[in-house]
């Protein structure tokens, strides 16, 4: 296993348990729909909401969550609609969050949750 592949599920439960203490419920962790995969689908009050998580160890790649292209947006927004559409939740509010982790060796993760990040 590489080290990126170590780094993003290590930073995947860093966001866990972020999420967790912010009270979102964790519905689903590693959603896929085709060739694509939303990393965490949570509830924040009536919210359903979708997450991004992306980890960096070294600046000179930028900010994590600058990888969020608009792309990546538009497959994660494709991704969604599957998932509302197999699982039916209702008429419930939704958004999109971006949970962006950079890794320190001496101090762990430094965290950033961005809300509503895109529509």
């Amino acid at each position: 296993m590489s080290r990126s592949h170590d780094l993003g599920r290590s930073g995947e439960e860093a966001a866990i348990k972020y999420l967790q203490r912010k009270k979102f419920k964790i519905l689903e962790r590693g959603f896929r729909f085709h060739k694509g995969e939303i990393d965490i689908i949570a509830r924040d009050g009536e919210t359903v909401v979708f997450i991004e998580v992306k980890s960096r160890r070294k600046w000179e790649h930028g900010l994590p969550e600058e990888s969020v292209t608009p792309a990546k947006q538009r497959q994660i927004r494709r991704i969604a609609e599957a998932y509302l559409a197999l699982k039916n939740p209702g008429d419930v509010p939704c958004r999109f969050d971006v949970v962006s982790l950079y890794f320190e060796p001496e101090t762990g993760y430094q965290i950033r949750h961005i809300p509503d990040a895109f529509s």
